[in-house]
């Protein structure tokens, strides 16, 4: 039951908030005490570890269900945070959560491994639900809060925050995957969810394929222009407002897993493990959540073929299953645990032995030190997923293997394949294909294990789940102080591209590499700058690239570019490459619209005494200024006229007294985009400080990294306060490039 609205406000609107989480589940999970009181015990968890201190910096609040249904529970701090419990009722509980999010969305979002189910009367209590959540943020928020919405459970709540108080600054952030849209466009609302999501400024994603899927079933659905990572959605006045999709892959505390490896009575714990299975030669350990998703049938398939071929021994081999009961009130969930339990019991008594077992089939959880023990007696992890957002479980064993040793058997349809690419990657659905990688898992030579691991534990440490928190808030907020010099994520970021075997290094000019001015012809970039890049282009294996909005010819003037650096002028239409000489790049077709560009307006100018024409690389602009305004005006009416009914595809600009033609909108994202192509660049460093340079933030990979000088919203990661602090930033490169030469081994 609902206690009354007005109770509901007066429960949540003691206080408002700079930051405010909002998620499904809170951060804390309630039990009744042995005198009847209520207990909150904090739970354990990657989201709650990244946002703690976050939110205490922030003056922030949590909102979400407390776990127990028809209950209403008052705001109350815990550990230093706010807590804003929303309330459930058992009916909503069982259509929104059990019967929308896990029965509906939930198989659709995860490719339709099992058949999702649509009902109408599930849906209307998602979106009951979603507004109560809505609301209770709206109420919590101070003005021009931030409101960080989490996962799939919420999906229509930016749009309702957006619509109640457009103040807020709303981002969300989507755990799961997001389907192709062939899949996605089952769902009966699927514009209804679409529309939610883009409710917010920015929309996160686990992988950039999930973003993709994203942005087309935008431009599917609602046919709105996407670039890149950025979506234009039309606000009430039809004026665009640039949300940002794009992948910010979540990762684990790793700090913490590592210290708790390290305690000796962990250790002690592992070999206590090892004894009590027997001592098999090699344990396999899978750890998962009992969902259809994981391919937890698969493995088991693959391990008692395994065994049947009598390619492995029962002797010399153990499989571990810790799989931890979930949703079990939903029948397809009973229906897996009793096929899995089957399985396991068939595969155990056709080949476990007095002394040794097949499987160890755990079916319940475990606290984080029994996890981490688990974690250090396996020789290979098992994570065959047949499809998972992230799966933190690989990280969390990568973290744990201070020693450098075991090996991680990994499904190529998590998201965290996309990272650990010196796992064995597998297709859990070919299961000669994963029998193979087991074999190969287990029989893999010490040092080749070492290898791997090492480069597997770098890239888990250097992305751990502070830096995916911090990254998604910076492209959020994209405000705050800016403090001088290079960050400690900067200069990380530095360290990991450092190494790459081919650099590109792209940067704006005006504001980037040259301070302000009033006089445009004035600029000039600092002496430090300057010196750094010539540091940088001296090597064979580092690029330089100037990419700026001026001509070519201007940018050359202001810039005296260092030999061997290369130019793009006029947002990407202008470029110099290697050899010295200018290519404008225009396809052949371009080139004949521009010729007849030219002709058309040259025949409207040369009735009007005062009009002139300037030409550009790749259009030209028809100058009225001369002209009285009505005959200007007329003749720009007459100039648009023709070209519209003469060339398709033309950008067509309206300026002060001037009207400008283009036969193509470049800009610096297919600048960048060029140049790293002509450059072979293994890595990509993009510097700049203007709305414009966010197309080229918008190109760049996982691997590479954006820099965003001053301040202002981008989708930069990183950013530096200043021109002098860009010059640092180009210092500190090129001694970590000089580093990375002088190491013994520069690619792992």
């Amino acid at each position: 039951m609902h206690a009354p609205e007005s109770e509901r406000d007066e429960l949540y609107v003691d206080h408002v908030y700079d930051m405010i989480v909002v998620s499904n589940r809170l951060p804390v999970d309630y039990r009744e005490g042995p005198d009847g009181t209520t207990v909150w015990n904090s739970s354990p968890g990657g989201l709650v570890t990244a946002l703690e201190p976050v939110m205490r910096a922030a003056d922030g609040a949590w909102i979400g269900w407390a776990g127990v249904a028809d209950r209403e529970f008052a705001p109350f701090e815990h550990d230093g945070i706010s807590i804003i419990p929303v309330p459930l009722t058992a009916d909503e509980l069982e259509d929104y959560y059990e019967g929308f999010s896990n029965d509906t969305l939930w198989p659709l979002y995860h490719d339709v491994i099992a058949p999702p189910s649509f009902h109408r009367e599930w849906w209307e209590a998602y979106v009951r639900v979603n507004r109560r959540f809505a609301e209770a943020a709206a109420r919590a928020a101070s003005d021009g809060a931030v409101v960080w919405v989490q996962d799939y459970q919420l999906q229509l709540v930016p749009r309702m925050l957006r619509e109640s108080r457009p103040d807020l600054v709303i981002g969300f952030f989507n755990h799961i995957p997001f389907p192709a849209y062939g899949i996605y466009s089952q769902l009966p609302w699927r514009r209804q969810v679409i529309d939610g999501l883009l409710g917010a400024d920015v929309i996160g994603f686990q992988r950039a394929a999930d973003a993709g899927n994203f942005s087309r079933a935008v431009r599917r659905l609602f046919g709105y222009s996407t670039h890149g990572t950025i979506i234009d959605v039309p606000d009430d006045r039809g004026e665009p407002r640039r949300v940002v999709a794009r992948h910010f892959p979540i990762s684990i505390d790793t700090a913490g897993f590592e210290e708790l490896a390290h305690r000796p009575d962990v250790q002690e714990r592992a070999r206590e493990i090892r004894e009590s299975l027997g001592n098999p030669e090699t344990i396999m350990l899978g750890v998962d959540r009992l969902d259809y998703t994981k391919g937890i049938r698969h493995r088991i398939k693959a391990f008692g073929e395994l065994l049947r071929d009598e390619r492995l021994r029962v002797e010399d081999v153990t499989l571990v299953q810790v799989a931890s009961p979930s949703r079990e009130r939903v029948e397809t969930y009973r229906q897996l645990r009793d096929e899995i339990e089957l399985a396991v019991g068939r595969l155990n008594g056709d080949y476990s032995t007095l002394e040794h077992q097949a499987i160890a089939y755990l079916h319940h959880g475990y606290p984080r030190e029994e996890m981490v023990a688990l974690y250090l007696a396996a020789d290979v992890m098992l994570v065959t997923a047949l499809r998972d957002g992230m799966n933190l479980v690989a990280k969390e064993y990568v973290a744990c293997r201070f020693d450098d040793d075991g090996v991680l058997l990994l499904s190529e349809f998590t998201g965290a394949s996309d990272e650990l690419r010196q796992a064995v990657l597998v297709n859990p659905h070919d299961i000669e294909g994963l029998k193979d990688a087991i074999v190969e898992a287990i029989r893999m030579p010490k040092r080749e294990r070492s290898r791997r691991m090492r480069a597997l534990r770098k890239r888990v440490r250097d992305n751990d789940v502070a830096h995916w928190s911090a990254s998604f808030l910076e492209t959020l907020t994209g405000a705050g102080i800016i403090k001088p010099g290079v960050s400690d994520p900067l200069q990380a970021a530095i360290n990991r591209m450092a190494g790459t075997e081919r650099l590109l290094v792209a940067l704006d000019f005006d504001g980037t590499l040259a301070p302000l001015v009033d006089r445009p012809e004035d600029a000039r970039a600092t002496d430090r700058a300057r010196a750094a890049i010539e540091r940088l282009g001296a090597a064979d294996d580092t690029r330089v690239a100037i990419v700026s909005g001026r001509a070519l010819e201007s940018l050359g003037q202001v810039a005296s570019p260092p030999e061997g650096t290369l130019l793009s002028g006029s947002h990407g239409v202008e470029l110099q490459l290697d050899p010295a000489g200018v290519t404008i790049d225009l396809r052949e077709s371009e080139t004949a619209k521009l010729e007849r560009l030219g002709s058309i307006v040259e025949e409207v100018a040369s009735g009007a005494d005062g009009a002139w024409i300037e030409h550009k690389p790749a259009g030209l602009a028809l100058h009225t200024r001369r002209l009285t305004s009505t005959a200007g005006t007329a003749l720009q009416h007459t100039a648009r006229n023709r070209v519209e009914a003469e060339l398709l595809g033309i950008t067509v600009r309206t300026g002060k007294s001037v009207l400008e033609f283009a036969v193509r909108s470049s800009d610096k994202g297919e600048s960048l985009t060029r140049l790293r192509q002509h450059v072979g660049a293994t890595a990509v460093m993009y510097v700049g400080d203007d709305v414009t340079d966010e197309d080229a933030f918008a190109t760049l990979d996982a691997e590479d990294v954006g820099v965003k000088v001053g301040q202002g919203k981008s989708i930069a990661t990183y950013r530096v306060r200043s021109p002098e602090d860009v010059a640092e930033l180009l210092e500190r490169l090129a001694d970590a490039r000089d580093a990375a030469r002088e190491a013994p081994s520069r690619w792992p």
